[in-house]
């Protein structure tokens, strides 16, 4: 069921280009199977193999012919990340350690709860947004993630959990586009990839069970609506533009009205008039946890349909924030309850494994000079730590 090694390649036979399948939606692979002269629903075969049944050995697929398998064979591949390491926390948290063409590596982290078992998947090596909260953007950003790489992500945990055995029970129930990187950045990589999750013959999940979430890049989320139904989160963290401004530094850009007007035509495209935004906001200490700015959010949101999604800070090294306190968490949920909202609070989980909310890292070959500016200051803050 795993791929097979690469093939050594002599200096004197040139290596051949194949087009990878893993990252292929439905209808592109029905686009290459007819470029190689072959009927579309072959592409179904083809799908059902990878996605449902984990094999990515072309040459095993064997409701396909011995001549078309051979043809396959020739240009076309099924090829995986690599998985370098995988933790378990103590609360049943899994994180995975990929690399990737170019040698970086994402994290990807899976969190089972009772009645679900959601996996947080990553679309970009690094961030290029800079959130002043959120550990990845303190990696800085080297590429965007391909349709291969982010499918891949959700291949690798069900092979993980043996979710391809004939009557496997489905451990993976729920997927949320919330790990390294800002989705909607990586706009047609990603929705490919959610249009394979969503694929009745591939992993056949509810449009309800898969989110994307978004800081804010308001052109593509305007777009997004036209071609995808997936649910949508907005990851808001503060009520006002002039706290925004220091925190999500996209909203000089995409300042709050434009962002939650967009968000509101999103769900307004939705054929479900029930559909509602979940709204992301991060609590950290004496920053935007005082009851003045739940009260901004609530006049904020007035208009929105939407539930609230509140996540305590979880602390990374050289952060300048604190965890909320949880005075102020309750008297946070109780005001915006009170005005009517339905608030959940986010438990943390895996945060001895360092895959808690805003902690993923990775390992970024930084195209900016981000990430050594970081290391500087937190070896500066160290060393007066030391002094002091």
């Amino acid at each position: 069921m795993s791929p097979k090694s690469a093939v050594n390649i002599t200096d004197d036979q040139p290596q051949q280009v194949k087009t990878n399948l893993l990252g292929f939606s439905a209808s592109r692979l029905g686009d290459f199977m007819e470029g190689i002269g072959e009927k579309r629903f072959r592409a179904t075969q083809v799908i059902k193999w990878i996605h449902q049944m984990g094999e990515c050995d072309l040459h095993e697929m064997s409701n396909l012919s011995k001549d078309l398998r051979a043809k396959l064979a020739e240009v076309a591949e099924v090829k995986l990340p690599e998985v370098v390491s995988c933790q378990d926390s103590v609360d049943g948290t899994r994180k995975w350690l990929i690399r990737v063409d170019g040698g970086s590596c994402i994290e990807m982290v899976y969190i089972p709860e009772r009645d679900r078992g959601t996996l947080c998947v990553s679309s970009q090596i690094g961030c290029a947004l800079d959130c002043s909260f959120c550990a990845t953007g303190k990696q800085g950003f080297n590429r965007d993630l391909t349709a291969a790489e982010i499918i891949g992500q959700l291949w690798i945990a069900a092979n993980s959990f043996e979710q391809f055995a004939p009557k496997a029970k489905r451990r993976v129930t729920n997927v949320v586009m919330m790990g390294m990187g800002e989705p909607l950045m990586n706009f047609d990589n990603v929705v490919d990839a959610m249009s394979i999750m969503l694929e009745d013959n591939a992993y056949g999940l509810s449009k309800r069970r898969v989110t994307l979430s978004t800081a804010g890049v308001v052109p593509q989320l305007d777009k997004l609506g036209d071609v995808s139904d997936v649910s949508l989160a907005i990851s808001l963290h503060a009520p006002n533009d002039e706290l925004r401004n220091q925190l999500v530094p996209i909203n000089r850009k995409y300042p709050l009205a434009q962002f939650i007007e967009s968000a509101k035509n999103y769900i307004e495209k939705m054929p479900d008039n029930r559909r509602k935004v979940t709204v992301e906001y991060t609590l950290m200490d004496q920053i935007n946890d005082r009851s003045v700015h739940a009260r901004e959010l609530a006049v904020l949101l007035k208009d929105l349909p939407c539930k609230v999604n509140l996540i305590p800070f979880n602390a990374f090294p050289g952060s300048d924030y604190k965890r909320v306190t949880n005075t102020a968490l309750d008297r946070f949920r109780d005001i915006l309850m009170a005005e009517g909202y339905t608030v959940t609070v986010r438990t943390t989980r895996g945060d001895d494994i360092a895959a808690a909310c805003g902690q993923l890292a990775g390992e970024v070959n930084d195209r900016t000079k981000r990430q050594a500016r970081y290391k500087k200051r937190l070896s500066e803050v160290q060393t007066l730590n030391i002094t002091d």
